[in-house]
């Protein structure tokens, strides 16, 4: 595709992920309520979608709860600040094998494989704008972690996005991402123009160099919509080179913990540093009503909420 810079640009904040970064920062959110204001703040800072996963409250480790997943959606709801809802409908597909040489049984207590519908139970209850499809299956950094999406259960769970009015934010972490997105498109199991959120950098998906970066950019259909994102140090570098590239940006601490060298961030501060970079290059920040026009986004309350 022909490359244009991006005058108007949207940042997502990626508020707290699924990873083990409970324990190496004190502002990396653990509870619905902290995870909210931090989400707020991170609004408040320019952030016009935030995606969020929850944790357990005491220990911090990921979790799929559904109570908190409405807890959640009800705070930002009720803020007095508006912002974009993605919620992640990643977890509920790992498998951890046992071992080279002995790969089965599998490693019970961290494997997490549940079928499409319990994937997707919080999205169809608490009804955010967005959601995030994994679009392929792919070794993660762990020795015998796999992050597993098979084209059966992606198939199944963008249907389901689609049925329910929900926007799926494509997570691509690999250049056959991107290939299989755009046959779901083909087959209509997902609308175009599609949503896509490039993932640089996480081992052992694309790698975050520029060729590479670019390949994945030209493998994108010229009418969808993009953003893109790398981790720790490199977080802000692909600020702007995605907003050059012709895309959006995503900054937050489930992908970098870091303000500069040795200063732990906020979120918000993540953000209001991106802020400042967008706006350094001469492009318009777009606020959460912006995005929901650009993108044919509904805001609209969980099931069951108050009113």
């Amino acid at each position: 595709m022909p490359l244009t810079m991006n005058r108007d640009v949207f940042i997502t904040c990626a508020v707290t992920g699924a990873g083990a970064t409970q324990d190496k920062s004190p502002h990396v959110p653990r509870s619905p309520k902290q995870i909210a204001k931090s989400a707020i703040d991170a609004a408040k800072a320019g952030a016009a979608v935030v995606h969020c996963h929850v944790r357990d409250p005491e220990t911090g480790a990921a979790s799929r709860d559904l109570n908190l997943y409405r807890e959640l959606t009800d705070r930002i709801r009720d803020a007095e600040v508006d912002v974009v809802l993605n919620l992640t409908a990643g977890m509920g597909g790992d498998i951890v094998f046992g071992s080279a040489e002995s790969p089965f049984p599998l490693n019970a207590a961290a494997t997490d494989m549940v079928g499409a519908t319990e994937r997707m139970a919080h999205i169809a209850a608490c009804l955010p704008e967005l959601c995030t499809l994994d679009c392929g299956t792919m070794n993660f950094a762990e020795a015998d972690y796999v992050m597993t999406n098979s084209p059966g259960m992606l198939r199944a769970m963008g249907q389901m996005m689609t049925d329910l009015g929900v926007m799926p934010e494509i997570e691509a972490f690999d250049t056959g991402h991107l290939w299989f997105a755009t046959q779901l498109v083909k087959e209509g199991i997902l609308k175009s123009p599609a949503l896509v959120q490039l993932c640089m950098g996480v081992p052992w998906g694309a790698p975050n160099d520029m060729n590479t970066f670019m390949a994945m950019v030209n493998n994108i259909p010229a009418d969808w919509n993009w953003s893109a994102f790398s981790l720790g140090r490199d977080q802000m570098p692909y600020v702007a080179a995605s907003v050059l590239a012709g895309g959006n940006v995503r900054v937050g601490l489930e992908d970098n913990l870091f303000l500069e060298r040795g200063v732990l961030a906020t979120n918000a501060q993540l953000v209001e540093k991106a802020v400042g970079v967008i706006e350094g290059m001469g492009a318009k920040i777009m606020g959460p009503q912006e995005v929901r026009e650009k993108l044919a986004l509904v805001k609209r309350a969980p099931k069951g909420a108050r009113g």
